[in-house]
């Protein structure tokens, strides 16, 4: 199996690739990335790539599967525009260059809270991905709603906090069904459902996704 991967330098997306290149069924890993990554392994092909040029990678995007973990947050972005222009349109274009080169399948992480009806941005945007990338009708198409990841060393101050009061909350019985996950969980999750799920659209929510670790 060739798999292609999108954002490999996220906590996800670092998890997903250290999982791919240990899998015995996958023979090789293409990787699009921005920079060198500080990996090598006799599977791995790095492909560094300007997104915002499309004509100069879509050819490159050829396999059997694509994950994609890319995504950035306001603060990183800087704006909505430049939020919009990551999680959206570099998402959909990369998608739509898979399918245009007969990639049958496609695993994305989207958001636990995705609706293109949403009156909040950033839900809005993930919504309203997953309905475009649905309507490209991909042989296989799963996508993840995960809850608050879980991060080694995570830097970011509010999620952290977040992760401790829900964990709170959950010892009592409460919120459950938003128990925080790993990334590495969820990069697990990810290859499992590629191999077992048939053909067709699955959306996986946040309290099933541990049925695939």
């Amino acid at each position: 199996m060739k798999v292609l991967l999108i954002r490999a330098t996220g906590a996800t997306g670092k998890d997903l690739l250290e999982l791919l290149l240990q899998d015995e069924e996958i023979q090789q890993v293409d990787v699009f990335v921005r920079r060198v990554l500080n990996v090598k392994h006799e599977k791995l092909s790095m492909h560094i790539i300007d997104f915002d040029q499309p004509e100069q990678w879509k050819n490159k995007v050829q396999g059997d599967i694509l994950f994609s973990c890319l995504g950035t947050t306001l603060k990183a972005a800087g704006s909505k525009n430049a939020q919009w222009k990551v999680d959206y349109e570099y998402q959909y274009q990369f998608a739509k260059a898979a399918k245009e080169n007969n990639v049958p399948g496609y695993v994305l992480v989207s958001a636990e809270s995705a609706s293109a009806k949403s009156p909040i941005f950033y839900s809005k945007m993930k919504g309203q991905l997953e309905e475009d990338v649905k309507s490209l009708m991909f042989t296989k198409l799963i996508i993840f709603n995960p809850p608050l990841l879980l991060r080694e060393k995570s830097d970011r101050q509010g999620e952290v906090m977040a992760a401790k009061v829900l964990k709170f909350f959950n010892k009592l019985g409460i919120l459950r069904s938003q128990k925080p996950l790993h990334t590495k969980h969820l990069a697990a999750a990810m290859i499992k459902s590629a191999k077992v799920l048939k053909d067709g659209v699955h959306s996986i929510k946040g309290q099933h996704i541990p049925d695939f670790v």
